[in-house]
């Protein structure tokens, strides 16, 4: 039967999407805008208390050690343009050094070492300048480096390109030929590292948050090439951004009213995972499959304002009447949901359920909420879910 009139504005009034600029997210990866500095005639902190602590305790500093540490990084940052200049065309490279607070002038002749110890910085004569290092290095830069190197980069500490290279791949013939083809372009010096390297964008995992245009929803379930969520979310071509506010994907289809689903392939950088986040409440879920719960059964959703809660499953194939029009073949459950969770994940046990549409009410007070399957949403895009 049709909502009456102030049932469908509740309901249309919690799309569970929301707003960057108005609603408060509740998560942790989404930070506000910074808001402007208020006038103060306070003196400038030399750094805030958290990164303070965490050069304490990640740099292994006494309090005093860290103010140190900073004041002497601040002199020595603001030599180093000078003294470079002052070591012309035998200017080496340059460091800060630790163990004595200074900055290092590596230079290949001594001609230019009392201006730049003038300065304030120690020298250090070395055999290859900086221009000859950046030659050699822009050289590797042609090279198709196999797996097993992990990168390369110019140290002027060692005075060398240093190619680092995966400790259990150093012997593989592809890494030793790609090795000699570095030492033939320059001064190279190899390194080891125990992993290679990966980028920390996270995979698309349920529940987490993105965004698109000025609104902020949840991911709902990994599909290969992508991810499904909410068709109110965005419409196809919406570009999107991932929690790091970094550039994820592409809406490639979606659908409201009507339905209510959507599916966003996803770029380079980014990759699936067969996860929903349990937020710390539970540990994340693994998605084995997409058998459908009964009436009756439990169910839990994850989303990125209130993150992980539970209820049951309270009927089918509902047609929920929202402001913008109907939507069909609905599921409706107990769960509780805010705005920012459209789009999330409902899991029951590790069975993909669906993806969250809309509801009424709230996570204080309670409500109910509806998700369109995770199956149909299959069937109409062509797309297979990533399981574990």
């Amino acid at each position: 039967m049709k909502p009456t009139s102030p049932l469908r504005a509740a309901v249309a009034s919690l799309l569970l999407t929301v707003g960057l600029g108005a609603a408060h997210t509740g998560v942790a990866s989404a930070a506000p805008l910074p808001e402007p500095a208020a006038a103060s005639s306070a003196a400038t902190p030399s750094a805030s208390a958290g990164l303070l602590d965490a050069m304490r305790r990640d740099l292994g500093l006494t309090a005093p050690q860290t103010e140190e540490r900073l004041s002497a990084e601040k002199a020595a940052a603001a030599v180093e343009k000078t003294a470079q200049q002052a070591a012309g065309g035998a200017y080496g490279g340059s460091w800060f050094e630790p163990s004595t607070g200074r900055l290092v002038v590596a230079v290949t002749d001594r001609a230019p070492e009392s201006e730049v110890r003038a300065l304030g910085a120690d020298t250090r004569l070395v055999r290859h300048s900086a221009a000859a290092l950046d030659r050699a290095k822009a050289r590797l830069d042609t090279l198709h480096a196999p797996t097993g190197v992990a990168g390369w980069h110019v140290d002027p500490r060692t005075n060398s390109v240093v190619v680092t290279v995966v400790r259990t791949e150093r012997e593989a013939p592809a890494v030793r030929e790609f090795v000699d083809r570095a030492r033939a372009a320059g001064p190279v010096t190899v390194a080891e590292t125990t992993q290679e390297p990966r980028t920390y964008a996270a995979g698309t995992v349920g529940g987490d948050p993105y965004y698109t245009g000025n609104v902020r929803c949840s991911i709902g379930f990994s599909v290969y090439g992508g991810f499904v969520t909410a068709g109110h979310c965005g419409q196809a071509g919406a570009a999107v951004r991932g929690w790091d506010g970094s550039a994820m994907g592409t809406f490639q289809g979606s659908s409201f009213p009507g339905n209510d689903y959507a599916y966003i392939g996803i770029h380079s950088g980014w990759w699936t995972v067969p996860v929903v986040l349990g937020w710390g409440t539970i540990p994340d879920q693994l998605v084995r499959g997409s058998a459908e719960a009964p009436v009756g059964a439990s169910i839990c959703r994850s989303g990125s304002t209130t993150h992980w809660h539970c209820g049951t499953v309270l009927a089918k194939n509902e047609t929920v009447n929202y402001s913008q029009g109907a939507v069909h073949q609905m599921t409706k459950t107990s769960v509780c949901a805010e705005g920012g969770d459209s789009g999330g994940s409902f899991l029951s046990g590790d069975q993909a359920q669906g993806v969250t549409s809309g509801g009424w009410g709230n996570c204080s007070s309670g409500g109910q909420t509806w998700f369109q399957p995770i199956n149909e949403i299959l069937g109409r895009y062509g797309l297979t879910l990533h399981t574990a």
